[in-house]
């Protein structure tokens, strides 16, 4: 098998996570080196359940995860595994971002295929620094709420990129800096340091959420503010809230026009979120 889009297809079925990462970066460089070809027009169909994920983490309602604390060694674990959960959903996204999207130019599925090999690296980061601590990816409660928006947008490749790079991911953006300082403060600089890296990387993310939107906006003659306003609407995106990390979505392609409009953003839709500190799109301490 060695066309782009069934292999994306292939590891987002699969269970294993260990298998899974190591997957993703193997064929991202399969895929840089061009022993990896695409078709960009077939039409997959997937055989399997997707997405793929272990018998553990449990996954359950936000409404019933247990908050989590800061001043305990099981508090700060349960933070970076939620963080870890966020990072595997995360791949998860890019790889059905890749496969399930057909007829998109070539440089979409290559920068889809990049997220998901760095989100693959940010995975293996927390989760090894999760075992440094006595636990592993699977140890505590998760929910999937960043899935569920990838299902209500799976037939809209628009919908999809408005609704999950530059509205859920996005969110990560404003809430990692004050998150970062809260590790630091309590003297766990390697998740600093970790989350550095993550911050990094996700400015990228979202700007490639933010060059797909505008390119697919353009292509249906669409106002881009105007079209993101309705997708909003349509597919019950939840609500934003301050603190806005605006030199980051600066970085990330948000114009200035998309930035004003910040301002009057109001409390999140607490029927979308986990908590303040679990979730990509509501991760704000």
């Amino acid at each position: 098998m060695n066309e782009l889009r069934q292999n994306a297809l292939h590891w987002l079925a699969e269970c294993s996570v260990n298998d899974k990462t190591s997957g993703v970066a193997s064929l991202n460089q399969a895929w840089l080196a061009g022993r990896i070809r695409i078709d960009v027009n077939a039409e997959l169909i997937a055989s399997l359940a997707i997405p793929g994920h272990p018998a553990k983490p449990e996954l359950v309602s936000p409404l019933t995860v247990k908050k989590r604390s800061m001043r305990t060694i099981e508090g700060r674990a349960a933070l970076i595994h939620a963080l870890a959960h966020i990072e595997f959903n995360a791949i998860n996204l890019a790889l059905d971002a890749i496969w399930r999207f057909a007829n998109m130019p070539q440089d979409y599925y290559a920068d889809w295929l990049k997220v998901a090999a760095e989100e693959a690296y940010h995975f293996d980061l927390l989760n090894n620094h999760l075992q440094t601590m006595g636990y592993s990816y699977g140890d505590f409660t998760c929910h999937s709420s960043l899935w569920e928006m990838a299902q209500r947008t799976e037939a809209d490749v628009l919908g999809r990129i408005a609704l999950v790079p530059r509205t859920m991911e996005a969110r990560g953006l404003d809430a990692s800096p004050l998150l970062r300082n809260k590790f630091a403060q309590v003297g766990d600089l390697q998740v600093a340091e970790i989350l550095d890296i993550i911050l990094r990387d996700e400015i990228g993310h979202v700007a490639i959420g933010n060059r797909w939107f505008n390119w697919l906006c353009e292509q249906r003659g669409l106002d881009s503010i105007a079209a993101y306003d309705s997708l909003a609407k349509q597919y019950s995106a939840p609500k934003l809230r301050k603190p806005f990390n605006l030199e980051a979505r600066r970085k990330a392609g948000f114009t200035e026009a998309e930035l004003a409009l910040l301002s009057s953003a109001s409390s999140l839709d607490v029927t979308h979120q986990e908590n303040s500190t679990s979730n990509k799109c509501e991760i704000a301490m």
